[in-house]
C-alpha cells in the first residue's frame, strides 16, 4: 500500500484535525471533484474516489484511531490488519481478558461467570450514499464481518458427534476455592477455574472448524432499506444482525452510519435545500419567468421587475422529505446577477445609452451611498 497517499494529505489537513474540520474539508473537495462538475475528467474522478476513501476512514472514530496508530496497514489484509478484530468478552483462542482481573483478587463475588448468557457484540459499519439516494431512499447491498456460531458444532466447540464434559476441577461450577496467606492469616476465596475458564465444561475433542472456540469470523451479506430523507451522519439500527450471543445470549445489533456525498449544485440544511441560480441582469431588471431545478424536476419561477441580485425565493414543500413522514422541507432559490462578457460594439453602445438614461430614482441605494461618502465638502 506504499502508493497510497496519506488520508490527511488527501483532505489537505494535518494529523489531529477535528471532526468538523474533516467534514468541512471533505464537502469542499467532494464538490470540487464531483463527476457532475467535471464530466469526462478521469483525473477528477480519481481524486473524487480518493477523497471519499479518506473521509470514510477519518470520519469513523474507530477507523480513525486505527489509522492514526498504524496508517494504511490497519486496513491491509496482507499486513494482518493490525487494527482489525472484534471486541467482546471472548476470543477465538479461548483467552478471556477477565481472567487477568479475577486473578488479582481471587475472583470473589465480582468474578464474571463465563457460563452465563452473554449478549453478542454490536457491529458498526459506514455506508456511502449519493445525494439522490439519501433524498429519495434506496436499497443497498452491504457486507460486513461478524462473529457467529460455528455451523459444524452449533457453538459448543466440541467436534460433531461429541460433547463437552463436566469439568473435573470445579465439578461444573466454573469457580474453585483457593486458600491465600495474607497479613491477617489464611483466607479462602473463589476464582475462575483455570481448566474450564469458568464455563464448567471441558472439551476433549475440539471442533476442527472453530478449533474449540464455538464461534468463527464470517462475512455476512445483507440488503438494507435506506429511508428517504436520511442525512449525513445519521444511521439506522438492525436488531439482531450483529455478532451472535454466547451461552444462549441474544445477538448484538448492526448499526449503519450513512455518509452522504454532497451535490454539485444543491446545498442541504436539515430538510431544506438551498441553490444559487445565475440570472441575466436584464431579466432581473425587467422581470421574467425562468426555469429552476428542484429534486422533483424543473419548476417555473416568476422574477418580478427590479429584483436585486442576492434575492431569495422560497418554494414551499419542495425540499427533502422528513424521515418516516409525509412532510417536506422547503427549497430556497437565490438569484445571482450574471454580468455579460465579450460584448460587441453595438451592445456596448446600447448599454452606454441605457446608463445615461438613469437618474437617482433608478438607484436609490447607490445615490444614498454616494451622497454620504463622495459629496462631502472639504473642511
Amino acid at each position: 500500500m506504499a502508493d497510497k497517499r496519506d488520508y490527511y494529505e488527501v483532505l489537505g489537513l494535518s494529523k489531529g484535525a477535528s471532526d468538523d474540520e474533516i467534514k468541512k474539508a471533505y464537502r469542499k473537495l467532494a464538490k470540487k471533484y464531483h463527476p457532475d462538475m467535471n464530466p469526462g475528467d478521469s483525473e477528477a474522478e480519481k481524486n473524487f474516489k480518493e477523497v471519499n476513501e479518506a473521509y470514510d476512514v477519518l470520519s469513523d472514530p474507530d477507523k480513525k484511531s486505527k489509522y492514526d496508530q498504524y496508517g494504511h496497514a490497519a486496513f491491509d489484509p496482507a499486513s494482518g490488519g493490525f487494527g482489525g478484530g472484534f471486541g467482546g468478552g471472548f476470543g477465538f483462542d479461548g483467552f478471556d481478558i477477565s481472567d487477568i482481573f479475577s486473578s488479582f483478587f481471587g475472583g470473589g463475588s465480582t468474578a464474571r461467570r463465563s457460563n452465563g448468557p452473554v449478549r453478542g457484540d454490536d457491529v458498526r459499519v459506514r455506508l456511502t450514499l449519493s445525494f439522490e439516494e439519501a433524498v429519495f431512499g434506496c436499497k443497498k447491498d452491504i457486507q460486513y464481518q461478524r462473529v457467529q456460531k460455528c455451523a459444524d458444532c452449533n457453538g459448543s466447540g466440541a467436534a460433531p458427534g461429541t460433547s463437552a464434559k463436566t469439568c473435573p476441577d470445579c465439578q461444573g461450577r466454573g469457580q474453585v476455592k483457593v486458600n491465600q496467606r495474607t497479613p491477617f492469616g489464611m483466607m479462602q476465596s473463589s476464582r475462575t477455574c483455570d481448566k474450564c475458564r469458568g464455563t464448567g465444561k471441558v472439551i476433549e475433542t475440539p471442533c476442527k472448524n472453530c478449533k474449540g472456540g464455538g464461534f468463527i469470523k464470517a462475512t455476512k451479506k445483507l440488503t438494507v432499506t435506506i429511508p428517504a430523507g436520511i442525512d449525513d451522519g445519521q444511521g439506522i439500527a438492525l436488531r439482531g444482525e450483529g455478532c451472535d450471543g454466547r451461552n444462549g445470549g441474544t445477538a448484538g445489533d448492526l448499526h449503519i452510519t450513512c455518509n452522504v456525498r454532497p451535490h454539485a449544485f444543491f446545498e442541504r440544511d436539515g430538510y431544506d435545500i438551498y441553490c444559487d441560480i445565475p440570472v441575466n441582469f436584464v431579466d432581473l431588471a425587467l422581470g421574467a419567468e425562468i426555469q429552476v431545478p428542484t429534486i422533483d424536476g424543473n419548476e417555473k419561477l416568476e422574477i418580478p421587475d427590479g429584483t436585486q441580485t442576492g434575492t431569495t425565493f422560497t418554494l414551499r414543500s419542495k425540499g427533502i422529505q422528513v424521515v418516516n413522514s409525509s412532510r417536506r422541507g422547503n427549497m430556497y432559490i437565490t438569484v445571482v446577477a450574471e454580468t455579460p462578457r465579450s460584448l460587441n460594439r453595438k451592445q456596448k453602445e446600447m448599454l452606454e445609452k441605457f446608463r445615461e438614461s438613469f437618474d437617482s430614482s433608478n438607484h436609490p441605494k447607490w445615490d444614498k451611498f454616494r451622497k454620504k461618502f463622495f459629496n462631502k465638502k472639504e473642511g
